[in-house]
């Protein structure tokens, strides 16, 4: 009997300890167990075409809309392969009700496969992320074509057409002897009285062509203008002294100079050390300048090209020597310092137009009338789709080429 006592009570001492980690497995299983998610319906009619007017990188796809699109979806997603058997993976994805998605990660001539599938995720309230999916019937193989013109574009070669035909028109017009007419720029009818003054005072000139290098637009701009600074000069017997910071820019400036000196029929009176290398540092070379100027006491100081913070320092000891002094850059930054510092100043495309104007050499004075052409017109198009805009003419989807 006593046996008996013993054995049903290790029994119940056993059926105890195990009722607790039954219970808790039951309630983890219970947990672990996510809600099911109703998946939509598959999208049909899914079509996949190369992209027109790209280099052949793109591919566009398409579909019909899944049936539970409105009630299921929250996204579809596109999916990619490179083989009809798999495996396919997403290139990406588009909110419920879109139906067009660009694939722009393909290679030109590589075949591709795709699916779109229709896509619900449903959030649970423990953070966790269910998902119901079906895919799509497969298309393909579709391979991207790269094209030779990007059509929609076009109004950009009609343009440079007019453009070019318009700098054409004007460059045989100059040829021909006709007088074209451009504007005045103050700064620059300006030189031969600036070089005048300093030749009645016996000073020297001083034309500073910038810290940039001769790849820089404003820099082929200064030196055109240095040639016809060079010219007066040579024709007045007035010193000219050029500092440079660019080894390739004194080599250039050195030839323009020799040769203004030979056009005017006085080759001897050119001095190599007239153009002359100083530094590349930036500060350096502005100081250099500023000791030669506060030295020499030029008349005239002439600044053409492009500058950066050292503008106003070379200005102002200009001014404070008394120096008549025109400059010109193509930064604006520097403009409003060369305005309060210098007597004139050539602002944006009229240090450009500088050259044209100085020289009236035909194809210079040809390609700034002509570019002036094309603006204008450019101008009097943006004004008249302006008015079709305000009249509720669509003419963007007009000039559209799909």
């Amino acid at each position: 009997m006593d046996r008996l006592k013993t054995l049903l009570f290790l029994t119940s001492v056993v059926i105890l300890l195990c009722l607790p980690a039954y219970s808790q497995t039951s309630i983890d299983s219970t947990a672990a167990v996510k809600p099911a998610v109703e998946s939509p319906a598959s999208p049909t009619n899914v079509v996949a075409k190369d992209t027109k007017n790209d280099d052949g990188s793109a591919m566009d796809i398409s579909w019909q809309l899944s049936p539970d699109d409105k009630r299921l979806v929250t996204k579809y997603v596109v999916l990619r392969s490179k083989s009809p058997n798999g495996p396919f993976v997403g290139i990406g994805s588009t909110t419920k009700g879109q139906s067009f998605y660009t694939d722009n990660g393909d290679t030109v001539g590589v075949s591709y496969y795709y699916k779109v599938a229709a896509v619900n995720e449903l959030k649970t309230a423990d953070g966790q992320v269910v998902v119901g999916s079906s895919e799509s019937s497969m298309v393909g193989p579709v391979k991207p074509v790269a094209q030779w013109f990007n059509l929609r574009r076009t109004d950009v070669l009609i343009w440079l057409f007019i453009t070019c035909a318009a700098i054409l028109f004007y460059i045989m017009q100059a040829k021909s002897g006709k007088e074209l007419y451009v504007r005045k720029i103050a700064g620059i009818d300006a030189v031969d009285d600036a070089i005048g003054r300093a030749t009645e005072m016996g000073r020297k000139v001083f034309f500073v062509p910038g810290i940039q290098d001769m790849d820089d637009v404003a820099t082929i701009a200064a030196i055109t203008i240095l040639g016809r600074v060079a010219r007066i000069c040579a024709t007045n017997e007035t010193m000219l002294d050029v500092p440079v910071s660019k080894s390739l820019v004194m080599v250039t400036a050195r030839e323009s100079v020799r040769e203004a000196y030979s056009r005017v029929g006085r080759p001897d009176a050119f001095k190599e050390d007239q153009v002359h290398y100083v530094t590349d540092d930036q500060f350096g070379y502005a100081a250099a300048i500023d000791g030669m100027v506060m030295r020499d006491k030029p008349a005239a100081m002439f600044y053409m090209g492009g500058f950066f913070a050292e503008a106003l320092i070379l200005a102002e000891t200009g001014n404070n020597a008394g120096a008549i002094q025109i400059a010109g850059t193509n930064q604006p930054a520097q403009i409003p310092f060369f305005v309060a510092a210098c007597d004139y100043t050539l602002i944006g495309e009229e240090l450009f137009a500088a050259s044209a104007y100085l020289e009236r050499e035909p194809r210079l004075l040809g390609s700034l009338k002509g570019q002036d052409f094309a603006k204008g017109l450019f101008l009097l198009a943006i004004f008249l789709l302006l008015i079709l805009a305000m009249l509720g003419v669509n003419w963007v989807t007009i000039m559209d080429v799909s």
